[in-house]
C-alpha cells in the first residue's frame, strides 16, 4: 500500500470512528433524556419513627426442605448450575424465581444456607413483579426488617435501597479510607439478624460495582481447633451507633427512624438448619469482645478481619449484569460493595428484601449471652 493510499485509509478510518462516537453520544443523550424505568423505587426517606424491634419466634423454611424428597427439586428444570468455588457460590440459569411454589422456596432456603450464596440470571420477570411482591417473596423466609437509616420506596419501608450516581450517594460510605472494602453481615447490630437475604440491581454501571462475598463456615475452618474451641467461648458487642450517627449528620438521608441497638452475639455461631459453625464478627458492626481488656480485644478483632480481609480462597465475586438476582445467607456469609465507578457518574440502584432470622445460637451451648 503506498504511502497515499494509507493517509486515506486512516482519514477513512478516522471519519468512521468520529460518526460512531457521534452516534454513540446521541444515543447516550437519548437514554438519558427518556424516563427512568424504576423511578418509583427510587430512594424515599420518610421521617416516620418505629419502635424498638421486640422479638419472634422465626421458624427457617429450610427445616421443612429437609424432609422433601429432593431437596433440590426446584433446580431440575434449569439450564445450568455452576459451583463459583468450591466452598462458596452458585450460579443458576434457567430459573424464574418468582413462579417458585412454596415448596420451592423452601429448597432454595436450604439451598442458600448450604452453599451461602446463589446467584440466578435472567430475572426480569422477578424484579418487574415489583414491591407488593417483593414483600410476599420475602415474607415466606422471615419477619421483613425495616432499616432504621436507609432509603426506601415511598409507602415500601420494608424494601431496602442502595443507590449512587453522579450527584448523589445515599449508602453508608467511609470516604477517608483507602479502599471501600468494608467487609459485613447485614444489619448484625439487631437481636435477631437477617438470615436469607435478596438483592437486586435496577440499574448499574456499565463496568464496576461488583459484590464480594466471603463464607465464613470456611474462614473459621481455616483456623487451627485450639484457636476456634477459645473462640467458642467468646461473645462480641455489635453496634448500630456509629451507623445512625453518620445519618444524623446529615449524610445519606439524614434520618433515624429507630434509635440505634447494641447486641452481644457469639465470635462463633452454630446454623440452625445445617448445624455448620461460622465466625460471626465483621469490620462494620463489630465493636468489642466482651469479658476481654480494651488492648486484647483490639488485638484479637484486628486478627479475625485480617483473616476475613485476606483470604481470597474462601471468597466469590458476583459481576452484576442485568436482571441478576443474588440470595444469600447472611448468617454464614459476609459481604462488601465495590465502589469502584464513581468516576463514571452512573447509577447503581440496588434492593434488598430483609428478612430477620433467629437470634444467633452459639456453637458453645456452655455461652450464655445474656450473663
Amino acid at each position: 500500500m503506498s504511502t497515499t493510499e494509507i493517509v486515506a485509509a486512516s482519514a477513512e478510518a478516522l471519519a468512521t470512528l468520529k460518526l460512531r462516537t457521534e452516534g454513540s453520544n446521541e444515543e447516550q443523550k437519548q437514554a438519558d433524556a427518556e424516563p427512568y424505568r424504576y423511578a418509583h423505587l427510587l430512594p424515599h426517606f420518610s421521617q416516620d419513627h418505629y419502635p424498638p424491634l421486640t422479638p419472634y419466634e422465626h421458624v427457617d423454611p429450610g427445616h421443612r426442605a429437609l424432609d422433601h424428597p429432593n431437596p433440590r427439586a426446584f433446580l431440575d428444570n434449569a439450564s445450568s448450575v455452576v459451583e463459583l468455588t468450591p466452598y462458596l457460590g452458585t450460579e443458576v440459569h434457567g430459573i424464574n424465581l418468582a413462579e417458585l411454589t412454596n415448596d420451592d422456596r423452601d429448597e432454595l432456603a436450604l439451598e442458600v444456607a448450604r452453599r451461602g450464596l446463589v446467584v440466578f440470571r435472567d430475572q426480569q420477570d422477578f424484579i418487574d413483579r415489583g414491591p407488593e411482591f417483593y414483600r410476599e417473596w420475602g415474607s415466606h423466609f422471615g419477619r421483613l426488617h425495616i432499616h432504621p437509616t436507609s432509603g426506601h420506596p415511598q409507602n415500601y419501608p420494608e424494601i431496602h435501597l442502595v443507590y449512587r450516581d453522579g450527584n448523589t450517594s445515599f449508602n453508608f460510605e467511609i470516604n477517608d479510607s483507602i479502599t471501600s472494602t468494608v467487609w459485613h453481615s447485614d444489619v448484625s447490630y439487631e437481636l435477631q439478624p437477617p438470615g436469607l437475604t435478596t438483592f437486586f440491581l435496577l440499574a448499574q454501571p456499565t463496568t464496576g460495582g461488583d459484590t464480594l462475598f466471603t463464607s465464613q463456615v470456611s474462614n473459621l475452618k481455616k483456623l487451627s481447633p485450639q484457636f476456634v474451641a477459645f473462640l467458642r467461648t467468646l461473645k462480641a458487642v455489635h453496634s448500630g451507633v456509629e451507623q445512625a450517627d453518620f445519618s444524623r449528620a446529615g449524610k445519606r438521608g439524614g434520618i433515624v427512624r429507630r434509635e440505634p441497638v447494641e447486641n452481644i452475639h457469639p465470635v462463633v455461631r452454630k446454623h440452625p438448619v445445617t448445624g455448620e459453625e461460622a465466625l460471626y464478627v465483621n469490620r462494620q458492626f463489630t465493636r468489642r469482645i466482651v469479658g476481654l481488656k480494651k488492648e486484647e480485644s483490639e488485638t484479637l478483632l484486628k486478627f479475625l478481619y485480617d483473616h476475613i480481609d485476606k483470604s481470597g480462597d474462601n471468597q466469590a465475586r458476583v459481576k452484576w449484569t442485568p436482571n441478576t438476582v443474588v440470595l444469600w445467607d447472611n448468617r454464614v456469609t459476609a459481604h462488601s460493595a465495590i465502589v469502584d465507578y464513581g468516576e463514571s457518574k452512573e447509577r447503581r440502584h440496588g434492593a434488598r428484601i430483609t428478612p430477620q432470622a433467629e437470634r444467633p445460637v452459639p456453637a458453645s451451648a456452655d455461652l450464655d449471652l445474656n450473663a
